[in-house]
């Protein structure tokens, strides 16, 4: 079993640092980030207890002391290689599982949404594999709140082909300011074919200050 935070960093150094900060405390195994800071002339974020995957849209921080056998995979995309991590995980004498980090928002140049570029019969092994990320899409089926579809049919298509199970238990995971109003909606999933156990919100003392939930689970 390993454990995992997941959580969209709003491109905020601050609220990265946070995160990480909370996955150490936690002694969790695997960090899944969407949005953290933009990597410069190569200057960015290291922090001594992870090693870190690091692409445009999403980095995937391992515990050094976790044990885990991690080997990225490359070849799972078509066009979506800034914005998709796949990697298998595995401790000693344990199955392996894939764990997929993403992130699907449009491209403001092409109006693309990359991760749908994504080759999910590569991605999605039987039997063990993770999906989660911010999603930035709306459905019933994850978001009870949600009164209409919006630009979910690629996500709801790849739950039912792939036989895919929410981790979500209905909390809001995007709590958002727009305009003068405020709100609350589903758009980070974790989406599994075994078993999420214990999926939770840490909010308070774990807050980062996005408007996004920083989300905790654990998968056998």
């Amino acid at each position: 079993m390993s454990r995992v935070i997941q959580h969209n960093c709003a491109r905020s150094y601050e609220w990265t640092i946070v995160a990480l900060e909370t996955g150490a405390k936690c002694m969790v195994d695997v960090v899944c980030l969407q949005v953290p800071p933009r990597v410069r002339a190569n200057i960015g974020i290291s922090h001594s207890p992870f090693k870190i995957i690091i692409k445009n849209t999403v980095w995937t921080p391992i515990l050094k002391q976790s044990g885990l056998v991690v080997d990225e995979h490359t070849d799972l995309s078509r066009g979506a290689n800034e914005d998709v991590i796949a990697t298998d995980v595995r401790t000693a004498g344990e199955n392996i599982t894939r764990k997929g980090n993403v992130y699907h928002q449009t491209d403001r140049q092409s109006g693309e949404r990359p991760a749908q570029k994504v080759n999910c019969q590569r991605v999605i092994r039987q039997g063990g594999t993770v999906l989660k990320g911010d999603i930035n899409t709306h459905s019933r089926p994850w978001d009870p709140r949600c009164l209409g579809q919006r630009k979910a049919a690629f996500w709801e298509e790849v739950i039912d082909k792939n036989g895919l199970e929410m981790g979500n238990d209905g909390q809001s995971t995007h709590l958002w300011t727009r305009d003068g109003h405020q709100g609350e909606s589903v758009i980070d999933l974790t989406l599994a074919n075994r078993p999420i156990t214990q999926w939770s919100i840490l909010a308070d003392v774990h807050a980062t200050g996005s408007d996004h939930q920083v989300i905790e689970w654990h998968v056998e």
